[in-house]
């Protein structure tokens, strides 16, 4: 079972969201990006810290270092949910392949529908297919 498919239900049992992870070249640390509606502090990353240091023993998952931490201000977006969630809201991302000779966009994420996240850049609309996207992360809002 991957790793991810194993903690997402772990972690919305104790009442957070997956957002991400990630694990070293060598496979010894394991970092984890939670979040849960009115965001995460510095107890909620102990709490599900202390909660994994122990599951993961029972799982037998190899690592040396586990950090949890929340997705910071430019929190990435990588599920169908997570697009619905942030629709109006600014976003940074860079496709696989190009678009017109361009990659990196950062524009409105107006609405995803049926594979395709339509992208507001400069008042004109993108129509992006979600398996295109490389990375894509909300813009602060400062």
């Amino acid at each position: 079972m991957d790793l991810y498919e194993l903690l997402e239900p772990t972690l919305a049992g104790l009442g957070y969201e997956l957002v991400d992870l990630e694990r070293s070249p060598g496979g010894k640390l394991l970092r984890i990006f939670i979040d849960k509606p009115g965001g995460v502090n510095v107890d909620d990353c102990v709490t599900v810290s202390n909660h994994l240091s122990r599951f993961l023993a029972v799982e037998n998952v190899d690592y040396d270092r586990l950090e949890v931490s929340s997705p910071g201000l430019d929190r990435p977006l990588k599920k169908t949910a997570d697009f619905i969630r942030f629709a109006g809201e600014s976003v940074k991302l860079r496709l696989r392949v190009a678009l017109q000779g361009q990659r990196n966009f950062v524009g409105i994420l107006r609405e995803v529908k049926d594979g395709i996240l339509k992208l507001e850049v400069d008042g004109k609309m993108l129509d992006l297919e979600l398996t295109n996207l490389e990375k894509v992360r909300l813009v602060p809002k400062l």
